[in-house]
């Protein structure tokens, strides 16, 4: 099973609509997107027909207005993504991004607090 493409940075702003707001028509989309990527309805529908065919999204054409909804779950997409990442800039070190994760920015006490929570799941998991 292949995986599927890593999304454009539009793409993904388009998908963190989707995951959010679940099945969407392009109106739907377009209003929904911050104000910083704020794009016009022809630009959205266009990158949603290129996210159609590179199989990011699927859509419902049974109504008028096509309704577009993701083809992968957000946390499916997020594990693709850092994988991609880890295995071209990290050279396949989890550790070395997690450092560099953690030194580019300060992490949040509750972000800290899950950051044991999963170390304590996997060690004890690795007994």
């Amino acid at each position: 099973m292949t995986s599927p493409p890593r999304p454009t940075p539009a793409e993904l702003e388009i998908l963190r609509v989707l995951w959010a707001r679940g099945p969407s028509t392009v109106r739907d989309v377009q209003e929904a997107l911050p104000p910083e990527r704020a794009a016009g309805y022809t630009t959205v529908l266009k990158v949603l027909q290129i996210m159609t065919d590179k199989g990011l999204v699927i859509r419902d054409e049974s109504a008028r207005a096509h309704v577009y909804a993701p083809r992968a779950a957000e946390t499916q997409t997020q594990r693709a993504l850092v994988r991609d990442l880890v295995d071209r800039a990290f050279g396949g070190s989890a550790a070395k991004l997690v450092v560099q994760a953690l030194s580019g920015r300060r992490a949040s006490a509750e972000e800290i607090e899950r950051i044991r929570r999963l170390l304590d799941e996997i060690e004890g998991g690795s007994r």
